[in-house]
């Protein structure tokens, strides 16, 4: 089974520093690039656990017995490390977003070049779907998931379109849902396009709520000095990984002590986010967008 080639991979696990008899995690493991990498460093004592909730995951598990496979999303990581006796990890790895493999297969409704139904859910087996988003939510729930997840420019005038049309008939297929949009676009087609496919999913997934548990979780059972790598692709993902790692909460709320001094629960492993080559985005386009932070665990 094809999937993209492992984002930034060289730099994330130098990142990560591995310890031969460590404990990792690889929270986001689709084809199992960047598990593959991290198994390669860590010795016979050594222990990765990877987490996924999508089901075309379960064809690219890793036959190793230092790999311990999840089928489950990355929110419920300290729940399941629990139940293999793990309560602290050296260091944990996530590469958030849509994996290329999701949107080049059809049936999945990721992408607005094929035609299926509006389905869009990382766990086909539970959960809304796109065409019940577009189906049931009022204007104004609609307004916000095109606004807040995709920054689509003219989101009320798009909620208020398809409002209007579903009444006629509902939607079930990516076509039925494009003759509403593409009269709605502004600007350039495959963009807007990709903007509102994107808030779509993140709704569909309740990708920001699951990131934020995450976040909170993976600060939690990181071992003092562990480390957290994290690439994400768009700027509401990375504003969460940057509150966490500045403040230890993803609304960046700053915590004081008695005197004043800001708690600062992460030393940041560098200034900013590192970000793919020109060579990685020519040979990877999907790494285009990647946002690179590290942050490691103060004592």
């Amino acid at each position: 089974m094809s999937y993209h080639k492992p984002v930034l991979a060289k730099t994330c696990i130098e990142a990560l520093a591995i310890k031969k008899n460590g404990r990792y995690v690889d929270a986001t493991f689709g084809g199992g690039g960047h598990s593959r990498l991290m198994l390669n460093e860590l010795g016979e004592d050594g222990r990765l656990y990877a987490f996924d909730q999508d089901d075309d995951a379960l064809q690219n598990i890793i036959e190793d017995e230092r790999f311990v496979f999840n089928h489950h999303n990355f929110r419920y990581l300290k729940r399941f490390l629990r139940l293999h006796g793990v309560n602290q990890v050296d260091g944990i790895l996530a590469d958030l977003g849509v994996s290329s493999h999701q949107l080049n297969v059809a049936e999945r409704g990721f992408s607005y070049r094929f035609e299926a139904d509006l389905d869009m859910r990382m766990n086909r087996q539970d959960g809304k779907t796109a065409a019940d988003v577009l189906n049931d939510y009022s204007v104004a729930e609609l307004q916000n998931v095109f606004g807040k997840y995709g920054e689509v420019r003219n989101a009320k005038t798009l909620a208020q379109k398809i409002v209007q049309d579903r009444g006629a008939k509902p939607l079930q297929a990516i076509g039925d849902f494009l003759r509403i949009v593409e009269p709605m676009i502004r600007g350039q087609k495959n963009r807007y396009l990709a903007q509102v496919f994107q808030a779509l999913r993140i709704e569909v997934n309740d990708e920001m709520g699951a990131l934020k548990e995450f976040l909170q979780e993976a600060h939690e059972v990181l071992k003092p000095d562990g480390r957290l790598v994290v690439i994400s692709y768009h700027s509401l993902e990375d504003r969460l990984v940057k509150n966490l790692m500045k403040t230890g909460n993803t609304e960046g709320v700053v915590v004081k002590d008695f005197y004043g001094k800001i708690d600062r629960p992460f030393k940041l492993l560098f200034k900013g986010v590192k970000t793919p080559s020109e060579l990685e985005m020519a040979e990877n386009p999907r790494s285009r967008s990647a946002k690179l932070r590290v942050g490691i665990k103060k004592l």
